[in-house]
């Protein structure tokens, strides 16, 4: 049995580009219906102390509507998807920045620039760390694995993602055989048990008041996060003053903008200098147009 919560959305706010304006929609516990324009999300609560799947799709007059299970917290509920959509993220600074340039008029009219998240910044930062020097593919293998072989199950299907105890309960031998991550195996086991035993805290950076560059030192800290992935991370806290550049992003600048010839990484920061402290998210929706032309 289930229950359909609904929470207003802001005028700007597109359901179907806030889910697929970024890669995350499509790797579990994530799973999208693109025909039905329905994302369905297992979260692990912590007040029922159980995993809670949820299922989010359009209502009317700018609502969205929730289809929970009978025992979740409605309130519990509301926070998650608020936070896993960008809801409350207000994106009229950066609009206002990039409205004075022709490239970038269709930002604000499509209502782009939401960058869906996970329910919590630890499950962010470990696929982040299964994007690290590999393809899109192996990044959805690991992800698939760890959700399959760790998360807990609901009754009745699905997995959420797993616990840092969860994780750091296994040797680095399983999460090299069984999840497949390669030279991440040992990193994975370091970040459970430093998340498990409360020496690291990731969530508390998403309230950090520390300055962007001082924060992203401490995310560098974690074994295995390198610029480009302290710099998508941020990305997922609500800080863009990064490019996060990776190997697809630098293949998609020299098309649209270098006569598909390589080119150093200061004239990539260059070019996207002038949109200040959004420069991040301005590279983003530069290198994702297409998906938007697609109607994706």
């Amino acid at each position: 049995m289930s229950n359909t919560i609904s929470i207003p959305t802001p005028n700007n706010f597109n359901f179907r580009r806030a889910v697929t304006g970024h890669g995350w929609y499509d790797l579990p516990p994530f799973v999208y219906d693109e025909a039905a324009n329905k994302l369905s999300y297992v979260f692990y609560s912590t007040l029922t102390r159980k995993p809670e799947p949820v299922t989010l799709g359009e209502g009317g007059n700018s609502n969205l509507h929730i289809s929970v299970s009978k025992t979740a917290d409605p309130d519990e509920v509301k926070r998650v998807v608020r936070h896993i959509l960008r809801i409350d993220e207000d994106l009229a600074d950066f609009y206002s920045t990039v409205a004075g340039h022709d490239a970038f008029c269709w930002v604000e009219a499509l209502n782009a620039g939401r960058l869906l998240r996970s329910g919590t910044v630890f499950e962010d930062l470990v696929k982040t760390l299964c994007t690290t020097n590999c393809s899109w593919g192996l990044t959805k293998i690991m992800t698939a694995n760890l959700v399959a072989k760790l998360g807990k199950k609901v009754s009745g299907g699905g997995r959420a993602f797993p616990s840092a105890k969860s994780m750091a309960s296994k040797p680095e031998s399983f999460f090299r055989e069984e999840i497949r991550a390669g030279y991440r195996s040992p990193y994975f086991l370091e970040l459970g048990e430093a998340v498990a035993a409360g020496k690291l805290d990731p969530e508390g950076w998403l309230h950090s008041e520390l300055p962007t560059d001082e924060l992203k030192k401490e995310i560098k800290k974690v074994k295995g996060i390198g610029d480009y992935a302290a710099e998508n991370l941020l990305k997922l806290l609500g800080r863009y003053d990064g490019l996060a550049l990776d190997s697809w992003l630098r293949g998609g600048f020299y098309k649209k903008h270098n006569r598909e010839k390589a080119c150093p990484d200061k004239k990539i920061e260059k070019h996207y200098k002038r949109f200040g402290k959004w420069k991040g998210l301005a590279i983003w929706c530069d290198m994702t147009q297409s998906w938007f032309e697609e109607g994706r």
